[in-house]
């Protein structure tokens, strides 16, 4: 099994009374209470503990974008993958991902990709995402659409990279009379494309039909096995080969030296499943954005699958596998247990968030990479 490290490089440099004043901290939350200095600060710090993942040993490095939220800095992904792709030597890029819907040039994103790709020598994995309503809702993009600009755009970049131009591109969202770009990935035909999934079998059944790696975000154990069910009966479909490598599954993980350190750091992940997706349904789902089966799922997981994931404590989120926390022995055992109900080739190791200290950051990476991550590497 590979691991990957993420964290949405949050800004939690405000005090919560002012942000629980607000509809949302997404999109309604003024921009006045955010100061470049400390952000400046906060960038390089998460780019220190991102090349330490590399020297511990980390597989890749993950990090994705979301907008008008202080809950992820990262506006531009592929520019922070940049930096990496320059100040590290080994450990794969994974973008998951850009979101593909409010793009409304994706042969620049096509060409931006391939950049990337060569800067890295190839340690590209490009993610595509829909993007949350928010993203939306910010860009002004209808949501109605959503899903048709995602794979209109999707099919566009694949073609540029994978066939010689120039060619013509007249679409029902895109239109080029030259598609011809001078750059073009190193990696034939193109980079590994990767899908997250949270609550839609639609994404899921998309991406096992094109055979693309599909990674869970947070998700139930039960509706995890369902979604990758889904995922394998479209795959088989299309003839695709169905292996380990097709799974990831994403957590939130911190490994301490004692117990009660580790439960006292993984308190700072209550801030990502409650303040920073609190909010109006409309900002998240807008009219439009999701399917009806999509949008059935979505309602299971906030009713009978479980509660939503705000409303949980620290124990029940545990209890439930969306924060795996303990010494490296506990850490251990509760991996194993997911490999083996889930049958994943990749986990994403969500290891930093809201006011975590850079030491503590340090010290769980340390942990996993010298007395975690080895016996991974047997599974």
């Amino acid at each position: 099994m590979q691991v990957y490290y993420f964290t949405e490089l949050p800004y939690h440099e405000y005090p919560d009374e002012e942000g629980a004043k607000y509809p949302s901290i997404r999109l309604t939350f003024p921009n006045t209470f955010y100061d470049p200095h400390k952000a400046h600060s906060l960038f390089h710090r998460y780019l220190d503990e991102y090349q330490f993942c590399e020297e511990m040993g980390f597989d890749g490095l993950m990090i994705n974008e979301h907008h008008n939220t202080p809950s992820c800095m990262n506006a531009t992904m592929n520019l922070i993958g940049s930096i990496l792709a320059r100040n590290t030597k080994n450990a794969k890029i994974l973008l998951l991902g850009n979101v593909l819907p409010i793009w409304d040039n994706p042969l620049r994103l096509a060409e931006e990709l391939a950049m990337l790709d060569i800067l890295s020598n190839g340690r590209l994995i490009s993610g595509f995402v829909r993007g949350t309503g928010v993203e939306s809702v910010s860009s002004n993009t209808n949501p109605a659409y959503n899903r048709e600009r995602f794979e209109e755009a999707h099919d566009l970049i694949v073609k540029t990279w994978s066939t010689p131009g120039p060619f013509r591109w007249e679409g029902k969202h895109f239109h080029y009379r030259v598609v011809n770009p001078w750059i073009v990935p190193i990696q034939k035909p193109h980079p590994p494309i990767w899908v997250p999934g949270s609550a839609s079998p639609d994404t899921a059944q998309w991406a096992g039909r094109h055979g693309y790696t599909y990674v869970a975000f947070l998700t139930p154990l039960n509706m995890t096995k369902e979604l990758f069910g889904i995922y394998r009966e479209a795959a088989l479909e299309a003839k695709k080969t169905v292996t380990d490598d097709n799974f990831g599954y994403l957590l939130c993980c911190y490994v301490a030296d004692t117990e009660a350190k580790a439960q006292e750091e993984a308190k700072h992940f209550l801030w990502r499943m409650g303040e920073t997706v609190r909010g109006p349904r409309e900002f998240f789902a807008p009219p439009g954005y999701r399917s009806r089966a999509a949008s059935q799922m979505a309602v299971r997981r906030r009713t009978s699958e479980s509660k939503p994931l705000g409303e949980q404590s620290l124990a029940e989120l545990q209890a439930n596998h969306h924060v795996v926390a303990g010494t490296p022995d506990t850490v251990l055992k509760k991996l194993r247990y997911l490999k083996d109900e889930l049958n994943m080739g990749h986990l994403v190791f969500y290891g930093q968030e809201s006011r975590m200290s850079h030491e503590a950051t340090m010290r769980s990476i340390e942990l996993f990479g010298k007395e975690v991550m080895p016996a991974i590497r047997e599974w």
